[in-house]
């Protein structure tokens, strides 16, 4: 059979949350399609060994999503370099867990400012450059997008921010034929997963949920799948694909976790006492050290 040739090739892509985990994963797989890539992120050491490890064009710039005047900064140099982008793909997240009321202020709030006000950022940033080659922004997003969980409040506000932020923008730029698209994602092997599965609460909240919901993906088939739609420029990608049907259940969603957290959490919390986890994983950490009001 003919090799098909990819949309993207020749294409500028933008990746923010580039330096690891799934971020990383879609800038190569990206790269292997003929894209040129952008990466941003807030590690250069990091982001330059990923870079490095890419087979096609690509540049990485050190720049936090939250930054407007920074993201203006790297928006400049990209188009200098690769030409107005094509592809914009809002990754970067962090995630905190343990109970709300014990919650770091700063870290909850950085939480939220990454992950909903940092896609914002990253979309007001390129959305000229959209217009003018009619492209297409993917928000990552999540199960908790869908179903919000006890002891995550922070992360699952703003994956549900992300999502209705999705939807308003693709109604407002869709005259202007730019696509935008949300991908609910589930578990997904990265070291913000792994980090999270070392605190007792978040594994066994883990643990309970139904055996298809709790499994781990791996990170390249992710990848995969999200770059996949966009080259067919589709409003939304779950992976994995039964996640779908949770969008037909979402309105019972709360009220089973509800009762299902009414009954464990005391069990869970009389083994081992609640704590906040603080950002999870490496690249949390990293975020850590250099936000404002963080420590």
């Amino acid at each position: 059979m003919p090799v098909v040739e990819s949309p993207l090739r020749g294409r500028t892509a933008v990746v923010t949350g580039a330096a690891r985990g799934l971020g990383a994963a879609m800038a190569r797989e990206l790269s292997v399609r003929g894209a040129r890539v952008a990466l941003l992120g807030r590690e250069e050491r990091t982001l330059a060994r990923v870079r490095d490890l890419l087979p096609g064009e690509c540049a990485c710039w050190e720049v936090d999503v939250t930054d407007d005047a920074g993201l203006a900064r790297s928006a400049e140099e990209i188009r200098a370099r690769f030409g107005p982008p094509s592809v914009v793909v809002a990754n970067a997240g962090v995630a905190e867990g343990g109970p709300f009321a014990e919650s770091d202020p700063a870290v909850w709030r950085r939480v939220i400012e990454v992950n909903l006000v940092g896609s914002a950022a990253t979309a007001r940033t390129f959305i000229g450059d959209l217009f003018e080659t009619s492209g297409f922004f993917l928000q990552v997003a999540s199960l908790a997008s869908i179903g919000a969980a006890p002891m995550m409040s922070a992360y699952c506000a703003s994956k549900a921010g992300v999502e209705s932020f999705a939807q308003a923008l693709r109604a407002e730029v869709a005259h202007r034929r730019v696509g935008v698209g949300i991908a609910y994602i589930n578990w997904t092997d990265t070291d913000m997963i792994r980090d999270a599965d070392q605190y007792t609460v978040l594994r066994e909240l883990r643990g309970h949920m139904p055996p298809p919901a709790r499994r781990v993906y791996p990170v390249g088939y992710v990848a995969d799948r999200l770059v996949t739609a966009i080259e067919r420029r589709r409003p939304s990608v779950y992976v994995p694909r039964w996640l779908r049907s949770a969008q037909l259940v979402r309105a019972a969603m709360p009220a089973v976790v509800t009762m299902v957290s009414r009954r464990e959490l005391p069990r869970i919390e009389a083994a081992r006492p609640f704590e906040a986890t603080g950002l999870l994983g490496a690249g949390g950490q990293a975020d850590q050290t250099v936000f404002p009001g963080g420590g």
